[in-house]
């Protein structure tokens, strides 16, 4: 197994893509704990997944719920060595409609969250010298797309984000990688998502078939294992041929 003895930390763990990695991790042999603020939900896929995962019912705006992950984390097995910041959400929303308190949540959400996790992770990391970090970005970021101009700018964060501390975790021997999803078939996808729009979605892909969570999931294993130990720094696109650069 790739990830034999590992200790991975994944957030938004409770549903599709959060859900894919978590399991694809834990079956790859690393203990994961499962982070997600749907505390019912979390559960159930920590319990679906058996004594390899452990739920946590956290709110990524709140470093004292993410820290707790941590601690039981270090305290049962002194090490962390795969952090996945995949917690997000995806309001559309106008921008001359938007209001201030909504393109806060949304930074706060997907991408302050982030400088939580690492600010909490990274100095285990740095002191093993090793680790893996995968940061869950979005297609929306290289495309740009009307209505979610909120969410947009906060995925283009988490490219930034990844790219400066990719920099100063190298030295330490972390990497530091992110994963841009195209548009990927969840549950959830049906309360936004016509089937119209599936098929456009489709459309402009390479391929003629959805793109899934485990699709993701097993890109995030790549960046997760020692496969991709020379790889710091980059934006992998799990987007079915939708956007090149």
């Amino acid at each position: 197994m790739l990830l034999s003895e590992r200790v991975a930390l994944v957030t938004g763990a409770a549903t599709g893509i959060g859900e894919a990695i978590a399991r694809l991790l834990a079956r790859e042999g690393a203990r994961v704990f499962l982070l997600d603020r749907d505390s019912a939900g979390v559960r159930a896929v920590a319990d679906s997944i058996g004594d390899f995962a452990q739920a946590f019912a956290a709110d990524v705006r709140k470093p004292s719920e993410i820290a707790a992950a941590v601690q039981a984390a270090m305290a049962q097995f002194g090490h962390i060595d795969i952090l996945v910041n995949n917690a997000g959400i995806f309001p559309r929303q106008p921008f001359l409609e938007m209001t201030e308190a909504q393109w806060d949540e949304m930074q706060d959400v997907n991408l302050k969250s982030m400088f939580h996790t690492h600010k909490l992770v990274l100095p285990h990391m740095f002191a093993q010298r090793a680790g893996k970090v995968v940061n869950i970005s979005s297609i929306t970021f290289f495309l740009g797309i009307p209505g979610l101009s909120h969410y947009v700018a906060s995925k283009g964060g988490v490219v930034a984000l990844t790219r400066s501390l990719a920099r100063e975790a190298g030295p330490h021997n972390v990497n530091i990688n992110c994963i841009a999803p195209g548009a990927i078939q969840t549950a959830s996808e049906k309360n936004f998502v016509s089937e119209e729009q599936a098929r456009q979605y489709v459309a402009q892909q390479c391929f003629d078939r959805r793109i899934t969570p485990l699709d993701v999931a097993k890109v995030c294993l790549f960046l997760s294992s020692p496969l991709s130990d020379a790889m710091t720094g980059q934006c992998l696109l799990v987007d079915g041929g939708w956007y090149m650069h």
